[in-house]
């Protein structure tokens, strides 16, 4: 769904994160950056994605990577998501739709014969100098860490 693609400048964002705190792109600055979306905290696919990268944490920080999920939760949600799964990493809570309308995840979906508007589960990656290296669409959800390293 998103025309964004490799070589393209990473869209600025600043956006608050599980603690209600703001993160922004200028803070990994210098650093390679996962960020993924994801539908919806706590439901078994998205659990599974965020519970891989969990699992491989160390690996992407050992390549220099660090990591950033995000979604349309509260941050309340992604507070407890993060919680229950020890996610070793923020999650964005991105209420008004401003990041995932920058990185074009939100928009149309079909499940189950009924059309709706949601986020478009997508990953991307970003160098240090805030370009994006890759972006993944067709999320493998048990093995994503696979599909980036």
């Amino acid at each position: 769904m998103t025309s964004l693609k490799v070589g393209d400048k990473a869209p600025d964002f600043s956006v608050i994160n599980q603690d209600e705190q703001t993160v922004s792109l200028s803070d990994f600055s210098g650093k390679k950056l996962v960020l993924f979306f994801y539908p919806k905290a706590s439901t078994p696919g998205c659990t599974t994605q965020a519970c891989n990268l969990r699992d491989n944490v160390d690996r992407f920080r050992a390549s220099g990577y660090e990591i950033l999920g995000a979604s349309a939760d509260s941050p309340k949600r992604q507070k407890n998501f993060q919680t229950k799964h020890e996610l070793p990493y923020d999650l964005l809570a991105d209420e008004d739709h401003k990041l995932l309308n920058a990185f074009q995840v939100w928009g149309p979906k079909k499940f189950m014969g009924k059309e709706y508007d949601g986020i478009h589960r997508t990953t991307f990656v970003i160098d240090e100098n805030g370009v994006i290296t890759d972006v993944i669409g067709k999320v493998k959800t048990k093995d994503h860490a696979a599909q980036i390293l």
